[in-house]
């Protein structure tokens, strides 16, 4: 069948759709068509609905409705498919079937391919240039249950003996590789409420300009004609007020038939459907997004679960976040966002990466984008206190000293490495003078940035589908999620998880004896006068001034941004302020807070290890502290455990109180291994303390004033990037 003539159109729609609103007249002369007049394909499995799907959608829609399969196929070939596949095998069939396809031309139908046409390369290409092709996501038992009650017998691969379970795996690829938009159907979902989510995602594709991000501090919306979509708030990292990016119209929700949907997929295919709701396909493809989150999580994680969840005792789960190259949870985001980050870039800039880091940030984004492919212009530059973080953690920053990646302590603490890049990025003569004379912009990749902090929702969900999957809750039951608390932002992923629909009861936020949070939380008062930063046996949560709390209070709030604009500005000048009281309720119907002392911490590493054989790191022991007084045992506890106890090994040798130490990094690793009985030894960061004892020598310190950080940030640039001249 070749062009479809306007008779034939303007017939098909108004036999697909009885309604007397829809003439040849009316929608050809003035209805607004989707997708620029192109085509809506219609993508998926046999027994998908296809065929009943697009003619709704179609008739909502006013436009024709196209079925492969009766109006191509069988006119062409002047026989039922059926009988043309017994006639010539499946293998001539498809390619048949192809041709025929190749041959096909309309605009402005909704066209219902078959289960088989992604087979053919070439018919999906000459087809995709024509249209939207929206892949039907339909529940495997949901297909087996049609196609037994429909008898079908002209499915290709079934005349060879394969068994329908095997033909839809093998299939379920071809529809992964040429989707642009995918629909998830809910187990069960009738037809009706396919097609409603079928022009649901038509109208989110048609209206990219929607969905744009703000600024948590933008008094007036509406005031700036400029739009910040998501590849913009990926490379900008801080907004231009010194606010934080959100998005305008927050975040999907996501309904609980579709979460179920998701219990028996893996961890990579969760992000990938998570990561689809939440990044508009016209900053990130459909195709390329799913390459960046296969790579993102697959053999650089020594779980094939990558965060797995395991039973501790009672009622209380350890989410294992640590199983990543660096061994902390913030390669979770980090194995992602930068990959995210080189695909957004403008071809003609550098970009220089700062990043302040209280301890596994640093190691993460250097690891995270140390493994991007070469010809991207970016260099990384970490700024980390020198006295606190772990040796381990040093060991592991600091053994990036080579090409466009650099660590660099500061003897001071994490609040000043974090305040004078932000400084950096305020600072428009700065900015300005690195754009001209090197031909570089600065960004970052602290969970400031959106691109940080999206990935990391979809850890807490894939621990509660974990839950789910293993029978300890059914979907909806609620649980508390328990967080090693610092800056924020891992505590801030969890709201947003629970905004998606996850069924989180309380974020638990855990600090140590610095307990910034946790007093904020009790009290109102955001008090960093005359506050000392203390050292801790957790250093990665040694944080006073915890950047994603903004976003929370955003978020509480209601998108107040003048009330954030006037908190953080103050706290700016002054170190100080007070929420307002009905805000202070807010936040504490949605997180409870806490704190340990250094002694409880490590006899709760000393506890759980002598009960159970499990060796905790000092930041999950925290949580599990805070944890054990806070939550109530009504539903089941989620601690995070953000990183391998073996980062920490001197603080876990007091807790077990092992008399000897070994001297050296690798060798304590090992003495504590034979120790524990889980979790396992971390391989990469084993071969990280080998290479590093074999080649160790001093690192880069700079002094702690702002002055000495520019100089840095301009050294890096020099050596990194030629000048534009």
């Amino acid at each position: 069948m070749g062009l479809l003539t306007a008779s034939q159109l303007v017939l098909r729609a108004a036999t697909c759709c009885p309604s007397p609103l829809v003439t040849s007249s009316s929608w050809l002369s003035t209805r607004s068509l989707p997708v620029g007049g192109m085509n809506i394909l219609l993508m998926g499995p046999p027994g998908a609905g296809k065929t009943t799907v697009g003619r709704i959608v179609a008739c909502r829609l006013g436009l024709p409705a196209v079925d492969v399969d009766d109006d191509v196929l069988e006119a062409a070939w002047k026989m039922p498919v059926a009988a043309k596949l017994a006639s010539v095998g499946g293998e001539r069939f498809l390619e048949e079937e192809g041709r025929a396809l190749c041959n096909f031309s309309a605009s402005g139908c909704v066209v219902s391919l078959t289960g088989s046409n992604p087979l053919h390369a070439e018919a999906m290409r000459h087809v995709r240039r024509t249209g939207l092709v929206v892949y039907l996501d339909v529940d495997g038992e949901d297909i087996m249950r049609r196609l037994a009650r429909m008898e079908v017998n002209r499915i290709v691969g079934q005349e060879s003996g394969a068994c329908m379970r095997d033909i839809l795996r093998h299939r379920k690829r071809f529809y992964e590789k040429w989707l642009d938009v995918r629909v998830l159907c809910g187990t069960g979902d009738a037809v009706e409420e396919v097609a409603e989510k079928v022009v649901k995602a038509v109208e989110r594709y048609d209206d990219y300009a929607a969905e744009t991000y703000v600024s948590t501090r933008c008094e007036d919306v509406g005031a700036s004609d400029r739009k910040a979509h998501f590849s913009d708030v990926v490379v900008e990292g801080l907004a231009t007020d010194g606010g934080l990016y959100v998005p305008k119209n927050g975040l999907p929700q996501i309904d609980a038939r579709e979460w179920l949907r998701l219990v028996d997929m893996s961890y990579p295919e969760r992000a990938l459907v998570l990561l689809e709701k939440c990044i508009h396909p016209s900053d990130v493809c459909a195709a390329d997004l799913r390459t960046m989150v296969f790579k993102a999580y697959g053999s650089n994680f020594a779980s094939e679960a990558v965060a797995p969840v395991k039973h501790l005792h009672g009622n209380q789960y350890v989410q294992e976040l640590f199983h990543g190259p660096t061994a902390s949870f913030k390669d979770l985001a980090l194995q992602l966002m930068p990959q995210l980050f080189a695909h957004c870039l403008p071809p003609m800039c550098n970009y220089l990466i700062l990043v302040a880091t209280s301890g596994d940030t640093g190691s993460a984004v250097l690891s995270g984008f140390g493994g991007l492919s070469g010809g991207h212009k970016t260099g990384v530059l970490v700024f980390f206190p020198e006295g606190g973080v772990s040796e381990i953690q040093k060991l592991q920053m600091t053994g990036h000293g080579e090409g466009n990646a650099r660590a660099v302590a500061v003897p001071s603490d994490f609040d000043f490495c974090q305040r004078s890049i932000k400084r950096m990025f305020g600072e428009s003569g700065l900015t300005g003078h690195l754009a001209a004379e090197y031909g570089t912009v600065l960004s970052t990749a602290n969970s400031i940035n959106w691109a940080r902090l999206l990935p990391q929702l979809v850890y807490h969900s894939s621990a509660y589908l974990d839950l789910c999957r293993d029978g300890a809750v059914k979907f909806g039951e609620p649980v508390d999620v328990c967080i090693p608390t610092g800056n924020f932002g891992n505590a801030m992923s969890a709201v947003y998880a629970k905004r998606m629909g996850v069924p989180i009861r309380r974020v638990i936020c855990a600090s140590n004896h610095n307990r910034v949070v946790a007093d904020f939380i009790a009290t109102g008062e955001y008090d960093l006068r005359g506050r000392p930063l203390l050292p801790s046996h957790s250093p990665a949560i040694d944080i006073l001034k915890s950047s994603n709390l903004e976003r929370f209070i955003y978020h509480v709030s209601g998108g107040d941004a003048r009330l954030v604009k006037e908190l953080f500005t103050r706290l700016d000048r002054q170190r100080h302020f007070r929420a307002p009281e009905p805000l202070l309720g807010r936040m504490r119907r949605e997180v409870l807070a806490g704190w340990c002392s250094e002694d409880d911490c490590l006899a709760a590493v000393r506890t759980v290890h002598a009960q159970t054989g499990y060796v905790m790191d000092t930041h999950t022991a925290v949580a599990k502290v805070v944890a054990d007084r806070l939550q109530d045992g009504s539903c089941p506890a989620v601690l995070c455990s953000t990183a391998h106890y073996g980062k920490f090994a001197p603080a876990v040798f007091k807790a077990l109180r092992i008399p000897s130490i070994p001297e050296d990094p690798a060798e304590q690793l090992k003495e504590l291994a034979s120790a524990a009985s889980g979790p396992e030894t971390h391989g990469d960061m084993m071969e990280c303390l080998k290479r590093s004892s074999s080649s160790r020598g001093g690192h880069r310190v700079c002094r702690a004033e702002y002055s000495a950080l520019v100089e840095e940030v301009e050294s890096m640039i020099q050596d990194s990037f030629l000048k534009v001249m």
